[in-house]
């Protein structure tokens, strides 16, 4: 990770503890939280407020990368047309009706594949 990225996640995380915290500024310090980034060390205080809406952030945070878990394999890494990169199968409604498409074809599956995708 690039120093700048370090840099950003820092700046994130007090900006975060700030604007929470300006909401009950009177809340009394529950703990700190230690950083450490490369050289960096940077101790942030934490209230109960900012320990609660921590919590509830990373609780809620989805990654857009997050297409569910394979119902094959149980991997968590299916590419936009929900195929799974771990087991190679399709998943969910749009992959049973691929599996059923591909099972009724009459001709040799691999002619379906690109010229890049197929044979030798």
């Amino acid at each position: 990770m690039a120093r700048e990225d370090l840099d950003a996640v820092l700046a994130a995380l007090r900006e975060f503890v700030a604007e929470v915290h300006g909401f009950a500024p009177d809340a009394a310090p529950v703990g700190t939280l230690d950083l450490v980034a490369g050289d960096r060390r940077v101790a942030l205080e934490l209230t109960a407020p900012v320990a609660r809406a921590l919590v509830a952030a990373l609780a809620g945070y989805h990654d857009p990368r997050d297409r569910g878990r394979c119902e094959h394999c149980q991997g968590r890494r299916l590419d936009d047309n929900f195929l799974c990169l771990d087991c190679h199968r399709p998943n969910g409604v749009f992959g049973a009706m691929l599996a059923e498409r591909a099972a009724r074809y009459p001709g040799d599956p691999a002619s379906l594949l690109g010229p890049a995708e197929g044979a030798p």
